[in-house]
């Protein structure tokens, strides 16, 4: 039994793992313990585990594994008494902030009475967890935005964010990993590409990564983006390890 945790059936082929309502560290690193323990006993049928802030999504196949073979095994689960690798990566985000990519960076400036460079500081000072991916394929929604960063929604989302974009919503900050609507502020652009469906897995940002923004200029931005193009870029992560 996992403490504090609700079932609920969700439709006819899938679990769902309440966790409570407090986004935190601490139910993040709760949630991938169980995703981790689940992985490691390969049950069959179970066709994909999605995490998201405060719930797990267990599908599954119900012709091979049932919502009760489900309940069996998450009754006897003890994430305590598991010795658990939960494996994740420090991942280095180029983000360049000029004025041609950070599109809402003044409206930021004006709403946190800071200046450009502060701004920046602040974003690309904290080491942010990514805490589920949604919205599109690779859409990383990244937890630990200092608080004066803080900024409201575009009134009017725009038609189109460019692939790469780096904005801020309240308290979050994400990348664009496609061209899509959007409402987030945009303050910076990344020119890695976050998404290629020809690749495995497609995107490299999955839970529980860290990621850090290091700012470049545009000069540099460009010559990243003739390195990724040409597939030559090497990224700039290492792998993280936490035991328990």
């Amino acid at each position: 039994m996992i403490k504090g945790v609700k079932y609920f059936a969700y439709g006819q082929s899938a679990l769902l793992l309440d966790f409570g309502a407090q986004i935190s560290p601490k139910t993040h690193t709760q949630i991938q313990k169980v995703r981790v323990s689940l992985e490691a006993r390969r049950i069959k049928g179970v066709v994909e585990l999605v995490p998201a802030y405060c719930t797990l999504l267990i599908h599954y196949d119900p012709l091979v594994c049932s919502y009760g073979d489900l309940i069996h095994i998450l009754d006897h689960l003890d994430i305590q008494k598991e010795h658990l690798e939960v494996c994740s990566y420090l991942v280095e985000i180029p983000a360049c902030y000029a004025p041609e990519f950070g599109q809402d960076l003044a409206s930021v400036c004006a709403h946190t009475k800071l200046s450009a460079q502060e701004v920046i500081d602040k974003h690309s000072a904290p080491d942010y967890l990514v805490y589920m991916l949604g919205f599109l394929p690779g859409f990383a929604y990244l937890g630990g935005l200092d608080a004066l960063l803080a900024t409201p929604r575009l009134a009017t989302p725009r038609v189109q964010v460019a692939p790469g974009s780096i904005g801020i919503a309240g308290m979050q900050t994400g990348i664009y990993p496609l061209a899509s609507p959007g409402g987030w502020q945009i303050i910076a652009r990344t020119p890695l590409e976050l998404y290629n469906p020809s690749k495995d897995p497609p995107v490299f940002l999955q839970p529980g990564d860290r990621v850090r923004f290091v700012p470049i200029s545009i000069d540099t931005y460009h010559q990243i983006a003739k390195e990724v193009q040409e597939g030559v870029y090497t990224l700039k992560r290492a792998k993280r390890s936490t035991h328990g």
